[in-house]
């Protein structure tokens, strides 16, 4: 009996595994693998990109052990398991590597957006300030600076190079409080680089966070952490020193660049609470906001300079300049609206606190290049209190965190 059952085992082991085998192949899909070949190279390629085959113990299959031969049930669970288990290690790679690839992409296109941001705001500020020095009319080159930007974007609807944004009546009258807002700040600012150098103007408007914590605090009534609150010191310090050692201090051009920040505080608070839902990209957002900035603002500009002051002053600056003042005057507006354009196009792809974070850091940029630029004149101490109050304006950054 001994003898018969070890001559039957073979064969039944035998017979079951090539049963396992043809059973395997004859649930894979033919294209994918291919059982018989008449070519070697054939042969040769299909193995090379089949996964390592390890073999276990026939027992562990359930072949030959005492419970029997292994059901056609079971084989077919343990070819489905074999599947899902290579389609889930050969599948999961490819996604990871999209997704990093993706996420390199997005930093590229984000420090794209900086780059550009920063060095089209410090061409703006250079040109913005040679007319000035030559046209101090602050009320018509804010007005220019709106109408150019406004004319370039019709330019675009109209040529299809962007697309034209779905408005209501609804839109426009949330973005209404915004455009107020953004025009009183625009010309505040204009205002104040006509009176002082363009590396103090910022070095006020880096205060700006203080303005918006006070105004939320004591009129929206919300609260900030502590570690918010501190991070107002150095930038009130900073700013205050900066003011007080400064060698060409005027008091308008000091009120204009506060005017300016407290202006474009509640701009933000208003865009924030009248555009929820509204689905306008940034670049759109942003032309929506300077035409109907440029309505509000051209009656207030012709009252307080007109025309009369006007056609004087210009006669005036191109007999001393030439025609280089033309040439500066379109590219201080066209400048002004792609800064603004592609600082609203990069709020669509990154996060408030960077966004804050970049803010900081075009501003340093802008102070350093006007100072080297226009041979500006600064004391150490003023200095100092410059860099604690830009200081101040990344731990605030931080700190909202």
């Amino acid at each position: 009996m001994a003898n018969l059952i070890c001559s039957t085992m073979p064969s039944m082991a035998a017979f079951t595994a090539s049963d396992l085998l043809r059973s395997r192949s004859l649930r894979k899909p033919l294209p994918r693998v291919s059982p018989l070949s008449s070519s070697s190279d054939k042969l040769g390629s299909s193995l090379s990109s089949l996964k390592p085959l390890y073999l276990a113990p026939l027992g562990s299959f359930g072949l030959g052990s005492r419970d029997g031969p292994a059901s056609a049930a079971n084989l077919r669970g343990l070819s489905s398991k074999a599947r899902a288990y290579e389609a889930d290690r050969s599948e999961g790679i490819p996604v990871l590597d999209n997704e990093g690839r993706a996420a390199a992409a997005q930093k590229v296109k984000i420090g794209i957006y900086f780059a550009t941001w920063w060095a089209l705001n410090v061409v703006f500020n250079i040109y913005n300030k040679k007319v000035l020095n030559a046209f101090p009319y602050p009320w018509l080159t804010s007005t220019l600076s709106l109408a150019v930007g406004s004319l370039i974007m019709l330019l675009s609807w109209g040529a299809r190079v962007a697309e034209v944004p779905k408005t209501d009546l609804d839109f426009w009258k949330a973005l209404a409080p915004v455009a107020v807002a953004h025009t009183i700040g625009h010309v505040a600012a204009t205002v104040s680089m006509s009176k002082v150098a363009v590396s103090f103007t910022h070095i006020i408007k880096s205060g700006e966070p203080a303005f918006s914590v006070l105004v939320s605090r004591f009129l929206l009534g919300e609260r900030f952490p502590v570690p918010v609150y501190l991070s107002l010191l150095p930038i009130i310090g900073g700013c205050a020193l900066a003011a007080v050692t400064e060698l060409n201090f005027n008091m308008t051009g000091f009120m204009g660049a506060m005017i300016s920040n407290l202006a474009f505080v509640f701009r933000n608070i208003f865009s924030k609470k009248g555009m929820k839902g509204k689905s306008v990209s940034g670049m759109n957002y942003y032309a929506c906001l300077s035409m109907l900035s440029l309505l509000i603002l051209m009656p207030f500009a012709i009252a307080v300079e007109g025309p009369q002051m006007w056609a004087a002053g210009w006669n005036k600056a191109v007999s001393q300049i030439g025609p280089h003042f033309v040439w500066w005057m379109a590219a201080q507006s066209v400048f002004y609206h792609l800064y603004n354009q592609v600082s609203y196009m990069s709020l669509d792809e990154i996060s408030p606190l960077t966004f804050s974070i970049g803010n900081t850091m075009k501003r340093i940029s802008v102070i350093v290049a006007s100072i080297i630029i226009f041979h500006t004149p600064v004391q150490p101490i003023n200095a100092l209190g410059a860099a604690i109050a830009i200081f101040g304006t990344f731990l605030y950054s931080q700190a909202k965190q």
